[in-house]
């Protein structure tokens, strides 16, 4: 059966505006920071941590990290697995995790405080959606760019099983098996 999209949340054009509002402000804070590092969380996080990265004014590099926090579907797990780490050593760096979505929150609890162990010289996080009537642990979001209701959400990254990432507004969908 296929999962179609009900509403639109976010069009292009916000998500767009918003990005350039966080690029803006990035770039402001980091101003005199020599080691960058936009640390994205694999697969969701790349339309919005390229988005992101091309708009800043401020030297960065990028590194990508993949964890698993689903079990299957739409059942969110309460653990989080580490399935590739950064290849490099950021002690003394400013690391921005950027994130596609704050969900139950663990995810970037857990990475903010793995990263915090790596002597790194910052850790600052900036997310893309953040559903506050789901968040689990207490959570501290460095640069947000939307709160949204507690829907499945799709689009400029987000998926449902692996589908509908690709496009370029974020929408919401009622998936099969919720």
């Amino acid at each position: 059966m296929p999962v179609t999209v009900t509403d639109v949340l976010l069009t292009e054009a916000q998500i767009q505006t918003r990005v350039q509002e966080l690029a803006e402000q990035i770039s402001s804070d980091y101003a005199d920071t020599k080691d960058l590092i936009l640390v994205g969380v694999l697969k969701g996080a790349v339309m919005f941590l390229s988005d992101l990265s091309r708009r800043l004014s401020i030297p960065r590099s990028i590194e990508f990290i993949a964890v698993s926090s689903y079990a299957t579907g739409s059942v969110a797990s309460a653990s989080v697995r580490m399935l590739m780490d950064i290849r490099r050593d950021i002690a003394g760096c400013d690391i921005l995790l950027v994130e596609d979505i704050a969900d139950s929150g663990r995810t970037l609890k857990y990475l903010t405080e793995l990263f915090a162990t790596r002597q790194p010289h910052s850790v600052r996080t900036c997310v893309l959606t953040r559903k506050p009537d789901r968040l689990k642990v207490e959570l501290s979001i460095d640069y947000l760019g939307f709160d949204i209701p507690d829907r499945w959400v799709v689009g400029y990254g987000l998926d449902y099983a692996e589908q509908l990432r690709a496009l370029p507004y974020i929408g919401a969908i009622e998936p099969p098996d919720a």
